[in-house]
C-alpha cells in the first residue's frame, strides 16, 4: 500500500516521457496525482482506531552487507501529512493548467517526482531511506524554482539548494556515527536503545540543524521568503503546504525519540527561537508591500508555533502541532493559490496596486475571506483547533511560551485584515483591475475542496486527534513524559 502510494507519481512522472502532447500530459498529470490521492484514502478508511504503532508496514532487507533496509510505516503522526501531500498533488497539477507555458512536459516531471521525494520522507523508518527521500526532493524543487520562477529565481534556487544540503550533509555525518554506535538503520530499533548523553547531544544538534533549517526555525529562515517569492505558484503551494513539514516532521519522529535527553536539554533554546521566529515573522509579514512576499513571512510565524508546540514535549502541544502541519499546509497553500491566481490577471502582487476588487470579482473575494480567516485562527475553522491547542500545551510547559507565543495569533490578525482591506475592499480606482475577471471553474475546483477541509476540521477536530492522539502518546512514553 505505501510503496504504491510513494511511487506512483515518480511512474506517472515516467509515462509522461512518452506522451506526445501538451494537453495528453496535463490531464495525465492530473489524472494519476487525483489516483494517488484516492489510493491514499484507503489509509485513513483502514485504520486501526487506537493503535498507536506503525502500521501499513513493509520491511524487506535492501543492502544486507550494511543492515539498510526498505522499511516503510505510517502512524498518527505521518498519516495526515502523507494525505495532505497526495491531496495537494491533484490541486497544484490541476492549478498549473494554465499557468505554466514553458516546458511544460519538464514541469510536470519535476512536480511528480517532488511528491514521491516528500511522501517517502514521511513513510520510511530506516535512517539511510529516509535520507535517500530526504535528498531526493532537492533536485526537483531546485530545478522548479530556477527555471519556471520569477526574476531572482537562480539566485533563490541555489540559496534554497545550498541551505539544505548544507544541513544534510551534517545529518549524515549523525546518521552514520549512529550505526557505528548502535549497529543499525533502523529506527524502531534505536527508539529502544539509551545512547549515551555526549552522543546524544551533539547527534541532535545535527538533527536538528538539518530539520531547523527545513523547518524553517529562527535564525536560518533567511533562505525561505526568496524561495517562496521566486518559486511559481505550484512551487510556493508545494513548499509551504509539505515540504516544510518535513523539517517539524522530522523533530518528531527523528530528533526527540531518538535523543530523548538531549531533546528535553535543548527545551528552553528551541522554544525561545520558536517564539522569536512568531514575532519576527509576523512583524516583517507586517511592513511587506508584496503580497505574496507577506504571505510567505507568515510561514515563518505559523511554523513557529508548530515547534512551540512539538517542544512542550505533552500531549496538548505535540497533538496540536501535528494538526496545526496539516492546517498550515490547507491555509497557507491556499494563500498562495490565491496570490498566484492574482498574479495571473495583473502581472503585479503589490498591494498597492489592487484596492475594491470585491466588486469586481466577489468569488475570489468569497474564497479569500475564508482562507484569510483561517490562517488568523477564527473559531470554527481549522486554525484556531491547532493554535488554540498548541498554546494550551506550552502553557502547560511554561506559561510565559504560551503569553509570547500568543502574540503572534494578535499579530496575524493585523497583517492579514489589513492586507485583506487593501487588497479587496475600498473605491475600486485603478483602471486595470476593472478588466480582472473572476475566477473560472478550474480554479472554483482547486479551492473547494481546500474550504471544506479547512471548516471540517474546524467543527469536528476529533476527526483528527482520534488517530493522531494515541501515537502521540506513545511518543511521550517514550520520552518519559
Amino acid at each position: 500500500m505505501l510503496s504504491l502510494i510513494v511511487f506512483l507519481p515518480l511512474f506517472g512522472a515516467l509515462v509522461l516521457l512518452f506522451l506526445p502532447d501538451e494537453r495528453s500530459q496535463k490531464w495525465w498529470s492530473v489524472i494519476i496525482t487525483t489516483i494517488t490521492f484516492l489510493v491514499s484514502l484507503l489509509l485513513f478508511v483502514w485504520w486501526r482506531n487506537g493503535y498507536a504503532g506503525m502500521q501499513f508496514v513493509e520491511q524487506r532487507e535492501w543492502v544486507p552487507g550494511l543492515h539498510i533496509q526498505y522499511y516503510l510505516g505510517v502512524d498518527g503522526i505521518s498519516l495526515f501529512l502523507v494525505l495532505l501531500t497526495t491531496f495537494l498533488g491533484p490541486i497544484v497539477t490541476l492549478f498549473s493548467w494554465d499557468a505554466v507555458k514553458e516546458d511544460v512536459r519538464t514541469y510536470l516531471i519535476f512536480l511528480l517526482w517532488l511528491e514521491t521525494g516528500i511522501l517517502g520522507v514521511f513513510v520510511a523508518l530506516d535512517l539511510v531511506l529516509f535520507y535517500v527521500f530526504w535528498d531526493m526532493m532537492l533536485v526537483p524543487m531546485y530545478f522548479l524554482i530556477g527555471k519556471w520562477g520569477h526574476d531572482r529565481r537562480i539566485y533563490a534556487a541555489l540559496k534554497f539548494f545550498i541551505y539544505t544540503a548544507a544541513g544534510s550533509a551534517f545529518m549524515l555525518i549523525a546518521i552514520l556515527v549512529l550505526y557505528f554506535k548502535a549497529g543499525t538503520f533502523d529506527l524502531m530499533k534505536i527508539y529502544q536503545m539509551h545512547l549515551p548523553l555526549n552522543v546524544q547531544i551533539w547527534a541532535f544538534v545535527a538533527f536538528a540543524l538539518a530539520f531547523a533549517i527545513k523547518v524553517p526555525l529562527f535564525p536560518f529562515h533567511t533562505w525561505l521568503p526568496d524561495a517562496h517569492v521566486q518559486a511559481p505558484t505550484a512551487g510556493s503551494v508545494i513548499l509551504a503546504g509539505v515540504l516544510l513539514k518535513m523539517g517539524t516532521y522530522g523533530f518528531l519522529r527523528f530528533a526527540v525519540p531518538m535523543f530523548p535527553d538531549a531533546a528535553k536539554m535543548a527545551v528552553p533554546v528551541i522554544s525561545v527561537l520558536a517564539i522569536i521566529g512568531i514575532i519576527y515573522g509576523a512583524l516583517v509579514a507586517l511592513v511587506q508591500d508584496d503580497l505574496k512576499s507577506l504571505v510567505a513571512y507568515s510561514s515563518i510565524a505559523h511554523l513557529g508555533f508548530v515547534v512551540l508546540g512539538i517542544f512542550a514535549l505533552n500531549i496538548w502541544g505535540v497533538s496540536g502541532a501535528v494538526l496545526q502541519m496539516v492546517n498550515h499546509g490547507l491555509s497557507t497553500g491556499a494563500l498562495f493559490l490565491l496570490v498566484g491566481m492574482l498574479y495571473n490577471r495583473r502581472h503585479t502582487r503589490l498591494i498597492k496596486e489592487f484596492g475594491g476588487l470585491w466588486k469586481q470579482v466577489p468569488v475570489y473575494g468569497f474564497f479569500f475571506l475564508i482562507i484569510m480567516l483561517s490562517s488568523i485562527g477564527l473559531p470554527g475553522l481549522n486554525g484556531f483547533v491547532g493554535e488554540f491547542t498548541i498554546l494550551i500545551g506550552a502553557f502547560k510547559a511554561r506559561p510565559i511560551y504560551a503569553v509570547f507565543g500568543a502574540t503572534g495569533v494578535i499579530l496575524a490578525a493585523w497583517y492579514l485584515l489589513r492586507a485583506f482591506r487593501e487588497v479587496m475592499e475600498g473605491p475600486l480606482e485603478n483602471p486595470a483591475n476593472m478588466e480582472i475577471k473572476d475566477l473560472n471553474w478550474r480554479e472554483i475546483a482547486v479551492l473547494v475542496p481546500i474550504v471544506i477541509l479547512v471548516v471540517l476540521i474546524g467543527l469536528f477536530p476529533n476527526i483528527f486527534f482520534d488517530k493522531i492522539n494515541p501515537s502521540v502518546v506513545l511518543l511521550l512514553k517514550h520520552l518519559g513524559g
